[in-house]
């Protein structure tokens, strides 16, 4: 069995400082098996994260959609924002990625789906992220995991990590696969292994966010 975090973000994220090297040292100090990284509407830190560390680093993005955000792993293709989640997923299955939903019901947050968005695309998807460690309520995780059995989607865990500490807070455990349709042969029996991150630390991504912004 493996343990993954299918989100993190990296210095390529406009609202995340972790360099490269501290994400690789860190997930292996917290031992965890493979880490998807996910940046914002890139894939320049992940294909970098990958070259340091093939064995480790998974290729991801998570992308910004007209209706709310994609969670992708397995990409080899940068996806662009501001496209129909429709046209999105299209072209994240054109490539053969694995495809999730970002954190779906945390309206604290500007990814978050409206129901009669996401049943547009709920047969469309490989998976729906049913913990992410960064949501304020735990609410949020737990109506995710009860949209994900009512429609019979599997789930997926992250960090949501902006801050190297946070690596590993979520992460589920699977059996050994290798590429992106052996994720999907062995995703259902995925077992979560998580808590939520303490508030303050989106104080962390606000701070890299303004400090982008002035630099």
């Amino acid at each position: 069995m493996i343990r993954i975090d299918f989100h993190s973000h990296t210095i390529f994220s406009k609202d995340s400082l972790t360099r490269l090297n501290s994400l690789i040292e860190t997930s292996r100090r917290r031992r965890l098996d493979r880490v998807v990284v996910t940046d914002h509407n890139m894939i320049a830190g992940a294909l970098a994260a990958h070259t340091l560390a093939p064995e480790l680093v998974i290729i991801g993005e998570e992308i910004m959609t007209t209706r709310g955000e994609i969670l992708a792993a397995f990409v080899t293709e940068e996806i662009p924002p501001g496209l129909s989640p429709q046209e999105t997923i299209k072209r994240l299955r054109d490539q053969g990625a694995f495809i999730s939903v970002s954190h779906p019901f945390d309206f604290a947050r500007s990814g978050a789906w409206k129901m009669e968005c996401l049943m547009e695309i709920v047969t469309l998807v490989d998976a729906v992220e049913i913990f992410n460690a960064r949501s304020i309520s735990p609410g949020c995780n737990q109506r995710a995991s009860e949209f994900a059995r009512q429609y019979h989607l599997p789930g997926t865990a992250g960090s949501d990590a902006h801050v190297a500490f946070e690596l590993g807070s979520a992460t589920l455990v699977l059996p050994q696969f290798e590429g992106p349709d052996g994720l999907r042969k062995v995703i259902r029996v995925g077992k979560v292994q998580g808590r939520l991150s303490p508030f303050w630390v989106h104080f962390y991504s606000r701070y890299a966010y303004i400090l982008k912004k002035v630099v």
